[in-house]
């Protein structure tokens, strides 16, 4: 279990992230269209996970714009924004924002938020997958992990970014 806060109050998860060095948990998650988005179609690229909790706060989509920004950078490289927003949500801001670099995802109806213990299990936001990256490499081993310490806080892209170089 993570200790976070969320406006400077306290906060806990449900477990932990992955470790570095231990393969990617599978996962299955919505995409946009409503077709499964699966860790097994990612195979063979280097993945970074931008979690979050809801694209309707300005936190979160900020993290999914410079996200999208940073995805145009790397080659062999798929980024994968995951909330419990509905599907149509996300396709929605995607499509008013110009997002086009990222995989955007739901976790709405699997236990992604349990499997990389990243749901919220107290405080407001009780329910909401936290705010936390995670990159690998091109053979699904974790190489970066950050569960971001105060929720309403953008993470660290440069040391996200530097895990891809």
């Amino acid at each position: 279990m993570a200790s976070i806060s969320f406006k400077n109050d306290p906060v806990s998860t449900v477990g932990e992230l992955p470790s570095q060095g231990a393969q990617l948990p599978g996962f299955e998650l919505v995409g946009q269209d409503l077709s499964s988005v699966t860790s097994a179609d990612l195979a063979g690229k280097r993945v970074v996970l931008n979690i979050f909790p809801s694209l309707d706060t300005g936190t979160c989509a900020m993290s999914v714009r410079r996200f999208n920004e940073l995805a145009a950078d790397f080659e062999n490289t798929v980024v994968v924004c995951v909330s419990k927003d509905l599907p149509f949500a996300q396709a929605r801001f995607c499509g008013a924002e110009g997002i086009d670099n990222v995989v955007v995802a739901s976790a709405f109806r699997s236990s992604f938020g349990e499997d990389y213990g990243v749901t919220m299990s107290d405080g407001p936001l009780a329910g909401l997958l936290s705010r936390a990256v995670v990159v690998t490499d091109e053979a699904g081993k974790v190489v970066y992990t950050e569960q971001v310490a105060e929720v309403s806080e953008e993470p660290d892209y440069d040391a996200a970014k530097a895990a891809l170089a």
